[in-house]
């Protein structure tokens, strides 16, 4: 007796399923090296900073243009964060679906938030060196 249904095509070269990945192959990936996970710890504490400088401003998530279907990809603040924290506990990322009908308008780039953030902190730091003691105009 088996516990699974047994494989009507199993041996069979005409196989439909004969050219899909098999699963047990996906779970000899290699785990993240300490520089890969080291990389996907900033990219998350980068996205802590970018969700509250930009969320208020109406900006729901990031764009990234995807490496294998070079279609943009949009992804709200929660679901990239879901990916990443995913990619970290499995070495492995997502399998990625495009979002459905997302309004380009709401989301930027990682490029653009790096920027972004990078000109609040300048802005910032150049507040507070007019503001130390001693300095005249």
């Amino acid at each position: 007796m088996h516990d699974e249904p047994i494989d009507p095509f199993n041996g069979d070269p005409a196989d439909p399923s004969a050219g899909l990945d098999d699963p047990a192959e996906d779970a000899q990936l290699d785990p993240l090296s300490e520089v890969e996970r080291q990389d996907v710890l900033e990219d998350l504490a980068d996205l802590e900073i970018y969700q509250a400088l930009l969320g208020p401003t109406g900006v729901r998530g990031l764009v990234i243009e995807c490496e294998d279907c070079h279609e943009p990809h949009y992804f709200d603040w929660d679901l990239l964060r879901g990916n990443l924290r995913h990619l970290l506990s499995s070495g492995r990322p997502r399998v990625h679906e495009p979002a459905f009908d997302p309004d380009p308008d709401h989301y930027v780039t990682w490029e653009y938030a790096r920027g972004y953030a990078d000109g609040v902190h300048d802005t910032l730091a150049e507040g507070t060196d007019d503001d130390e003691p001693g300095q005249t105009a």
